[in-house]
């Protein structure tokens, strides 16, 4: 039997992956008080979960923009990856909402990346059954040989699941 051809691919989270010290914030209210507090996207991988099982709810509307921010800890390796795969077949996939897209991309740009603009997804869901979902669907696009990368450990681990399922 033939090996089937290989399609590569490669993902990237944005915030604390590709983009550091960046002064974007999500705001979470508490359910019981109304108190809200504002996080940020540093603090979020570690806050984040611990709210949501407190029933907080969260607005990320600040997410639209992209403030600030270098270069984070995998940006060499997207640059890298970009090299192997070609830009078409690199992805950054946020929690962000989809509006977001036009400022990464701009932000991507001016550090001399420039992936195509459907490249660049916001789910608007930090979950990371959301992250395995969109993987999921790659993978039935054809693509087999699938990197990916997050700063969120529980997103990692439900892509992770996902991809050995597959």
């Amino acid at each position: 039997s033939k090996k089937p051809d290989i399609r590569g691919m490669s993902t990237f989270d944005f915030d604390e992956t590709l983009i550091i010290d960046g002064k974007n914030f999500i705001v979470a209210t508490n359910p019981n008080t109304g108190e809200k507090t504002k996080i940020s996207s540093g603090d979020w991988p570690i806050q984040g979960p611990v709210l949501t099982e407190q029933g907080y709810t969260f607005n990320f509307d600040d997410f639209v923009k992209v403030r600030g921010g270098v270069e984070g800890p995998l940006f060499q390796k997207l640059l890298n990856r970009i090299k192997k795969f070609g830009p078409e077949n690199n992805f950054i996939l946020t929690a962000r909402p989809q509006e977001a897209a036009i400022a990464i991309h701009g932000w991507l740009k001016s550090k001399g990346v420039n992936i195509p603009l459907k490249n660049i997804t916001g789910l608007g869901d930090s979950t990371g059954a959301a992250k395995a979902d969109w993987m999921m669907k790659r993978f039935a696009e054809g693509y087999n040989d699938m990197y990916f990368v997050d700063d969120a450990l529980p997103n990692v681990e439900a892509v992770k699941d996902i991809m050995q399922q597959l």
